[in-house]
């Protein structure tokens, strides 16, 4: 889609998005079978979310967006997450970089232009935070101007049809030592290839390849933030108070769907032996999900949080207890199917290995305990890295 056909897309403040939501799930839903057997991205689906202005939902209505906050966004990706859990998470990753940028407007910061040519043209935002962590990945030289960036980002999802990369690499700065500069380049831009690597086990039709980064120019104007690299820093507790409820709806969602789908053909048959026993399990692992993921998004919504390693660290516990809930949650949903959930064609199967990313998002459950062990020990969340 051209800049001009973006700049036609239009978000409005009367659109019913629960109503979208819905919509758009059922029709993702019968495209999702393929996406997955193919290991395709979901391009055609994306196509439709600029056309309906979901690009820009989140974004402040006097920015040009439909004003959506955290709890709006994360219903909206629960629900389309029932019909393709790839597209959401896909949006996902676009809409926490989003919110990341409401959050710094809403301080005074800098994050309007942004905010601003996203609403105007649908732009799709490609993260690589996740991968990156506090340490980063990539150098940058030096030049006239600015640098040269090398550096290998894997885990992007939606770099097939992304518009911006907003990505770090490292630098050595003379007086401040071993640096990470964050900056956004255009996914056009000279020296950016898209890798074919995202074959993998679930979410298969997120597009999460591997960017290469071959000298491309980043100027310095472009650069948002210069942090010390390996250790802890405020930004990562903005970015996971944003991030992490987001990301953990759409596997609520994933595992809702799942629930729903055997629930429903249970109650089609006749209730025998330990099944009202296996059913009462799944309810219990599936609210647990759910209040998890309602305490994420309460510590968060509204974005008037602040940057503390408290807000990081309960966060992260909640999103390891999301986490293992959903995954126990899919899991019984096909002890309670019965032989019939282990038949592709019931679509329990896609499910269950698309549930199974959750664990892998920042912080995985070993990682989470160490840094919420550190924290109640008084000490920094994470070990800084000892000088050369």
């Amino acid at each position: 889609m051209t800049t001009e056909e973006r700049s036609t897309a239009q978000t409005t403040p009367t659109t019913d998005w629960t109503a979208l939501a819905a919509e758009l799930a059922a029709t993702f839903a019968d495209r999702a079978a393929a996406f997955d057997e193919q290991d395709t991205f979901v391009a055609e689906n994306f196509a439709e979310l600029r056309a309906r202005g979901v690009l820009s939902m989140g974004i402040p209505v006097e920015l040009g967006g439909a004003g959506l906050g955290q709890a709006g966004l994360s219903a909206f990706l629960r629900t389309l997450a029932g019909g393709c859990g790839s597209t959401a998470l896909t949006l996902s990753m676009h809409l926490h970089l989003v919110a990341a940028n409401v959050w710094r407007y809403r301080r005074g910061l800098p994050g309007e232009a942004l905010l601003r040519r996203v609403a105007a043209e649908q732009l799709l935002l490609v993260s690589t935070g996740g991968r990156d962590w506090l340490s980063s990945n990539g150098e940058m030289t030096p030049v006239e101007g600015g640098y040269r960036v090398t550096a290998v980002k894997a885990f992007s999802s939606g770099a097939p049809v992304g518009d911006l990369i907003v990505t770090s690499a490292c630098l050595d700065d003379a007086g401040a030592g071993r640096q990470v500069a964050h900056f956004a380049i255009p996914t056009s831009a000279p020296g950016v290839s898209v890798g074919d690597d995202w074959h993998t086990l679930g979410m298969r039709g997120t597009g999460s390849h591997t960017v290469r980064l071959e000298g491309v120019f980043v100027p310095e104007a472009a650069i948002s933030l210069r942090r010390p690299a390996g250790e802890w820093h405020p930004v990562w507790a903005t970015v996971l108070g944003v991030a992490l409820p987001l990301i953990m709806s759409v596997y609520v969602g994933v595992a809702e769907a799942a629930a729903s789908s055997v629930t429903d053909r249970a109650r089609r048959g006749s209730p025998q032996g330990p099944l009202p026993y296996l059913l009462g399990e799944l309810r219990g692992e599936l609210t647990t999900a759910r209040l998890a993921l309602d305490s994420m998004v309460a510590l968060s919504d509204g974005y008037d949080f602040e940057p503390t390693v408290e807000i990081a660290d309960e966060l992260l516990i909640r999103k390891t207890v999301c986490a293992r809930a959903v995954l126990a949650t899919v899991e019984k949903a096909l002890e309670v199917s019965g032989g019939v959930g282990f038949y592709r064609s019931f679509g329990l199967e896609r499910l269950l290995r698309d549930v199974h990313g959750a664990q892998f998002h920042p912080l995985p459950e070993k990682q989470q305990q160490l840094f919420s062990g550190r924290v109640a020990l008084g000490l920094t969340p994470v070990e800084s890295p000892r000088p050369a």
